[in-house]
């Protein structure tokens, strides 16, 4: 049995506010075929080009905001519990976004533009999802926490390991300002510090789950603290 952990919007939110997004934005990015380009577009259907442009946007939320496609749950009637940043939601992600630059490229073949503010519309709707998104989940592809009943297994870039649960003298919660979840710190029994940096893993959704089950599983061991 699966877990949800973050649910998606309502149907109706979601078409809502994507559709006012798309009104407002194909309405603002007309100014791309003003001026000398309006004279160039003399005869063509501008008006395409704006919902075209707006559709962009559209797909840039879509990538940006998770919310709207993208539920995230959590296997718990399974031996080993792993929190990841999804794989095949970064592929999905990914083939969404290649819909924008092939949008834009498509706006600039068949419409005269002004460069200026083609640039922008298309620098924002291009570089906000890479920098916002896909770097970071490119980044962080392989990361992940497993959790078992004998063992406590992560991967975060460089940084790896394994530890047996009867090897674990401590387990030390370490939280923010407001007491939500973002490192966890392993004292071994040879009293050797090892610090899992939850917040460099993009596992966000998963802290209050990861938290509970600490707390749950290894209460004996548990106690909330800051880093050695």
């Amino acid at each position: 049995m699966a877990k949800l952990i973050r649910k998606t919007y309502p149907k109706e939110v979601s078409i809502g506010l994507l559709l006012l997004v798309f009104v407002i934005t194909a309405f603002l990015s007309h100014q791309i075929f003003e001026g000398r380009a309006a004279v160039l577009n003399e005869g063509k259907n501008t008006y395409l080009g704006a919902v075209m442009i707006g559709s962009a946007v559209v797909i840039m939320m879509l990538v940006l905001w998770e919310e709207f496609l993208f539920p995230i749950h959590v296997k718990i009637d399974t031996d080993r519990v792993v929190f990841s940043n999804h794989r095949s939601k970064l592929k999905k992600q990914a083939a969404i976004f290649l819909m924008i630059p092939i949008i834009f490229a498509a706006v600039y073949i068949l419409y005269a533009v002004n460069i200026v503010g083609f640039i922008i519309w298309a620098g924002i709707c291009i570089i906000s999802p890479v920098l916002g998104k896909l770097i970071s989940g490119i980044k962080n592809y392989n990361d992940f926490l497993a959790l078992t009943d004998e063992t406590i297994e992560y991967k975060n870039n460089e940084k790896e390991g394994v530890y047996q649960l009867k090897d674990v003298k401590q387990i030390v919660l370490i939280k923010d300002d407001t007491k939500v979840l973002h490192k966890i710190q392993l004292i071994l029994s040879n009293g050797q510090p090892v610090l899992i940096d939850l917040d460099e893993m993009e596992i966000e959704a998963f802290y209050i789950s990861i938290d509970e089950y600490l707390n749950q599983h290894y209460k004996n061991l548990v106690k909330e603290g800051s880093a050695v």
